[in-house]
């Protein structure tokens, strides 16, 4: 199953205040017989580590903001969800009971903010995503400016809320300020021709983990709007992922799409792989389930003028 939204230092601050685990049964032991038994918690493993540990983790964007489907999401096995408010219509609010869900469904959660500034970085933050994505990262200075919004000062110019925020655990979690840096998944969308000419000086910033892969806008800004399989976008698209594989500082995200499957991103050394969104999932399993529908009428309807022909023939 796919890792926790819980932070590990969080984790630990709870064990101090429970009884001691007895570690080869994993379970809690009582000396009274009125106690009830609380197992062990184990330490989640993040987006981070699982990368590092050299995984491709697989993910779906949500655009509806529908705590039933992220729970879904999770439950069925994707490894991370992409709560997305630069494309779905919610904000802050909307994301919070996604975030509920999915860790509910121990599965860690992504948030795609609507523009790469301080203020949304902020609020992104202080629900306690397991990573954070910036859209339209052009150049190298943006995406230096796009980590120094995941920092507190001075590293940084993050605005502190630490002690009562979610990401902390509402103030429990007294490792969060120690762990952040190292847990937290940085992501940048590269995703026009200016970010393409910088992918390189932009793959190599410091606490940039990952490159997302824009295709789409990508093939708009080139003059192919509504062609990202076109052959000259794929052409940008593999300068782009080369530069990124041959810098080895962060890690290749990208979405599958019909001339793009996710094999072949898996061969092309993507670590991270978006099946698409829960809206058009949903949209092609409905239109063909009716389509489906529609066709076993006309099916139903041409099996009934054979019987009759066969009928009057007989007679």
């Amino acid at each position: 199953m796919a890792p926790s939204s819980i932070p590990s230092s969080l984790l630990s601050t709870l064990r101090k205040s429970l009884p001691i685990a007895n570690s080869k049964h994993q379970h809690l032991t009582h000396s009274s017989t009125n106690s009830t038994a609380v197992p062990a918690v184990s330490p989640p493993r993040s987006l981070k580590s699982r990368l590092k540990n050299g995984e491709t983790l697989y993910g779906i964007f949500l655009l509806t903001f529908s705590p039933t489907l992220a729970e879904i999401a999770g439950l069925a096995g994707y490894d991370f969800a992409v709560v997305d408010m630069e494309h779905g219509h919610g904000g802050i609010s909307d994301a919070l009971p996604c975030l509920h869900a999915l860790a509910a469904a121990n599965t860690a959660a992504v948030l795609r903010i609507p523009e790469s500034t301080a203020a949304w970085a902020k609020k992104a933050l202080d629900l306690g995503p397991q990573g954070i994505m910036f859209p339209m990262i052009d150049n190298p200075k943006s995406a230096r400016k796009a980590v120094s919004y995941c920092r507190f000062p001075p590293n940084g110019v993050r605005g502190s809320a630490h002690t009562i925020v979610r990401a902390s655990g509402y103030g429990i979690d007294e490792g969060y300020l120690s762990n952040v840096e190292e847990e937290l998944l940085l992501m940048c969308q590269v995703e026009s021709e200016e970010g393409v000419k910088n992918i390189d000086e932009i793959a190599a910033v410091e606490g940039m983990d990952c490159v997302q892969m824009g295709p789409r806008d990508l093939s708009a800004s080139m003059g192919y709007l509504s062609d990202p399989g076109h052959k000259k976008v794929k052409e940008a698209l593999r300068g782009e992922e080369k530069a990124v594989l041959k810098g080895k500082a962060a890690y290749l995200s990208g979405v599958v799409a019909p001339h793009d499957p996710a094999t072949e991103l898996r061969r092309r050394g993507y670590h991270m792989v978006l099946a698409g969104a829960d809206v058009g999932l949903f949209r092609s399993a409905a239109v063909k389930d009716v389509r489906r529908f529609k066709a076993s009428l006309v099916d139903d309807d041409d099996a009934g003028k054979e019987s009759v022909v066969v009928a009057e023939e007989k007679y």
